[in-house]
């Protein structure tokens, strides 16, 4: 096979392609992890994992929230 298209790997690619899907690849789950680490810190910003010194107070006042609007509707 002297026209470059030995395909003696185990995925059946050639070096050239293998190299190819590799950067593809490594590109990819490269933008996908950035993506994830702002979606992160987005969601960290909205609503935080860990409470702070008074615990989970928005939680709280929203939770009352709705019972107060329950209350009114019913």
């Amino acid at each position: 096979m002297a026209n470059g298209t030995d395909r003696s790997s185990l995925s059946g690619l050639t070096e050239a392609e293998a190299q190819e899907f590799h950067s593809l690849f490594v590109t990819s789950f490269i933008v996908f992890t950035v993506i994830a680490i702002i979606a992160h810190i987005l969601v960290w910003f909205w609503r935080p994992w860990i409470p702070g010194p008074n615990g989970y107070t928005l939680l709280d006042s929203g939770v009352n929230a709705i019972h107060t609007a329950m209350s009114l509707v019913s």
